[in-house]
């Protein structure tokens, strides 16, 4: 934004909240405007002001972050001078603030004493001990699919290639897709849910489960296009999820378990060492005052 944006700015504000009387500001800064014995600076517009936007809609942008602004010191202070349960309301603050403290000091403890993520073993000891909760819900393929013009050239290659789908043949169908294809997904190293392979192809399926478990070469057409099908392996609905799947996941619920665990066992040592080292002071309950 450049200086005469700023100027006009500076002006309208004065124009707006000429009225303000001016107390003491940061001399090191540049206040713009003055409510309630807050200073609204300069340096605080200009950091909301998106780069390379043209002056009028910097304008607006700052005119409505001055009110905004305004609008938020005036309803605070007004609503300091006339609620009237500050103490409950300092109660909560209190609480949030010893909330957040106590948080951020267990987030620096995790950090400094936990691994980043849990082991390969850890993984899979934990996919073969709950390997009956990770059923899948989609019917799943690898494989690969090529999406050509219908009267593309070298048709019989291309077919012969996606059947086989040998190394020699995927180098092939990468060489050939470049000048040729409409596109080329080559999913051979990787999981994907069946349906979405479905969206890209003119195929209407009853049992998607049955379709790609008898087949392994799918070609078929539309008016434009012609489509090749691979499907290397597969599972269907009701089966186990591949480990490679559930991989991150489980490392997402083994992170949580590990870090309720240190979190609990902290607490835990932090209160024995404590009563240990007679840091904690109990006080013997008069009997009159158990028979309240």
């Amino acid at each position: 934004m450049n200086k005469s944006s700023f100027l006009l700015i500076f002006i309208l504000t004065l124009v707006l909240f000429a009225s303000c009387a001016r107390k003491a500001a940061d001399g090191t800064r540049t206040p713009l405007l003055e409510v309630e014995g807050k200073f609204l600076y300069l340096d605080e517009v200009q950091q909301i002001i998106p780069p390379h936007m043209n002056d009028s809609d910097s304008i607006e942008i700052a005119k409505s972050y001055i009110r905004k602004w305004v609008t938020d010191v005036l309803m605070y202070e007004n609503a300091k001078r006339n609620v009237t349960n500050q103490a409950e309301i300092d109660e909560m603050v209190e609480s949030y603030r010893k909330s957040l403290t106590i948080h951020q000091y267990q987030q620096k403890m995790i950090e400094q004493r936990l691994p980043n993520e849990p082991t390969d073993e850890e993984l899979k000891a934990f996919y073969t001990q709950y390997s009956d909760q990770l059923i899948l819900k989609d019917n799943i393929i690898k494989g690969l699919l090529l999406v050509v013009p219908e009267k593309a050239p070298r048709m019989s290659s291309v077919r012969s290639w996606v059947q086989s789908a040998n190394l020699k043949s995927l180098e092939n169908i990468e060489k050939y897709s470049i000048q040729n294809a409409i596109s080329y997904d080559y999913f051979g190293d990787k999981w994907m849910v069946f349906s979405d392979i479905l969206k890209k192809m003119p195929l209407q399926l009853e049992d998607p489960a049955n379709f790609i478990a008898t087949n392994k070469f799918i070609e078929t057409s539309d008016s434009t296009k012609h489509y090749f099908l691979r499907i290397e392996s597969y599972r269907t609905i009701g089966q186990v999820e591949p480990f490679e799947m559930s991989k991150d996941r489980i490392s997402n619920i083994l992170l949580n378990k590990y870090k309720a665990d240190f979190i609990s066992k902290f607490e835990t040592e932090l209160y024995e060492d404590a009563v240990k080292d007679e840091d904690v002071s109990f006080f013997k309950i008069p009997q009159s005052a158990k028979e309240k």
